[in-house]
C-alpha cells in the first residue's frame, strides 16, 4: 500500500510540475534558458524538459541534490548555494529566458535575484502557499515587470498562488 501511496504522489508531483511549465508554454513556446531556483534534486526541470525539450535547465539549491541533479541530466548547470550568494548572482546577471521560484526560503530577498538573473523581456514565475501582497505587486512593477493576469481563475488544490511577472524588455 506504501509503494501506491509514493507511485500516486510521484504521478501527482509531475502532474504539477508539468502544469506550471505549460504556463509558460503558452507565453514563450521556446525559451533559450531556464533557472529553477531552490530546484533540489530537479524534478521540475525534468518534467518541464518534456514540454521544453530544446531548453536549457539550470539549477540553484542550497544542498548538493543540485549536483546529483546534474550528473543525472535533469539540469545542464548546478549552483550549490542561495541565489542570493554574491558570487552565483554575479554570474548569472541577465542570462535567463524564465526563471521558477516555487515555494521559495527566502520570498523578499530571492526576488530580486531572481530578477537581476532574468533577461529583460523573460518571465518570473512564482508558486506558493502563501498568497502575494501588495509588497510583491510593488516589488515587481518596480524592478519594471508587468504582471501577468491569471488565464485560469480555478483554485488549484496544491497551491494557492501562481504569478507570472513579464520583465519588460527596457527594464534594468
Amino acid at each position: 500500500m506504501k509503494r501506491l501511496r509514493t507511485r500516486v504522489s510521484d504521478l501527482d508531483r509531475r502532474r504539477r510540475h508539468r502544469s506550471t511549465a505549460r504556463a509558460i508554454l503558452r507565453l514563450l513556446p521556446e525559451p533559450e534558458s531556464w533557472l529553477d531556483v531552490g530546484t533540489g534534486d530537479a524534478r521540475f526541470p525534468e518534467a518541464a524538459k518534456e514540454l521544453f525539450p530544446y531548453t536549457s535547465f539550470d539549477g540553484v539549491d542550497p544542498t548538493a541534490r543540485v549536483e546529483e541533479a546534474r550528473e543525472a541530466d535533469r539540469v545542464e548547470e548546478a549552483y550549490v548555494g542561495s541565489l542570493t550568494d554574491e558570487p552565483i548572482a554575479t554570474g548569472l546577471r541577465a542570462r535567463y529566458d524564465v526563471v521558477t521560484l516555487l515555494r521559495p526560503p527566502d520570498p523578499a530577498g530571492e526576488l530580486r535575484a531572481a530578477l537581476a538573473v532574468l533577461r529583460p523581456g523573460g518571465y518570473l514565475l512564482l508558486e506558493g502557499v502563501d498568497a502575494p501582497a501588495e509588497e510583491l505587486r510593488a516589488e515587481l512593477e518596480s524592478q519594471g515587470c508587468t504582471i501577468l493576469p491569471p488565464r485560469n481563475r480555478r483554485p488549484r488544490p496544491w497551491t494557492t498562488y501562481r504569478v507570472i511577472a513579464h520583465k519588460e524588455p527596457s527594464a534594468p
